[in-house]
Formats: C-alpha cells, structure tokens, sequence
C-alpha cells in the first residue's frame, strides 16, 4: 500500500502544479515583458467588462489620453458589451488577452 501512496500523491501534486494556469515570471530582460504585463492587466479589465455587462452595470471606460493603454483598453470593454458571444469569462479573458497582443504588435506572448 505504501508503494502506491507515494507515487498517487506524487501525480496529485503534479497535476495540480501544471493546472494552475498563472503564466509563469516575465524576465525584465525580455524585450516584450512590459507589453506581457500591460495585456495581462487588460486581460483582467477584460474580465472585469464581463462580469459588469452579466450583472446590467453601465459600461466604464478609461479617459483617453492619447495613450494606447486606455485606447487599446476601452476598445475591448466595447466588444465585450457589443458581442454577445463572448459568453463566459473564459471567453472574455482569452479575447481581452489576444486583442491586447494584435493591437500591441505582441506575438506568441508565453502562457
């Protein structure tokens, strides 16, 4: 029974390591880590966007400043009150993440 135990607890600890789903640490030395962290920031407005549009809240946009983050950010909380397809919150992180990356030039951004 002890055989057993250790390698159960062993793929347990495993699995629930590689499931987490949090990207890993973004290196400063990269030449797109500042773009990285800008879309996993508009991935949780994004998220924020939806759950706002579930509960009938009025949409909340950024003041634009000439700047491409409120730009690029009040762009996807329109889509996201405009299409109804984006249905769950997976959807909304996936489209708020992968707009962010098009808009901002950003490709193959690690997951």
């Amino acid at each position: 029974m002890k055989r057993l135990a250790l390698p159960l607890l062993t793929m347990l600890l495993a699995s629930a390591a590689i499931a987490h789903g949090h990207p890993g640490p973004v290196d400063d030395s990269m030449p797109d880590a500042q773009r990285i962290r800008f879309c996993e920031r508009v991935r949780d407005h994004a998220l924020q966007a939806f759950y706002n549009r579930d509960k009938g809240r009025p949409m909340k946009l950024f003041d634009e400043d000439g700047s491409d983050g409120a730009r690029i950010t009040n762009h996807i909380i329109r889509r996201i009150y405009d299409e109804p397809q984006i249905s769950s919150p997976k959807k909304a992180e996936t489209f708020g993440r992968a707009t962010c990356n098009e808009m901002m030039g950003t490709r193959g951004a690690e997951e």
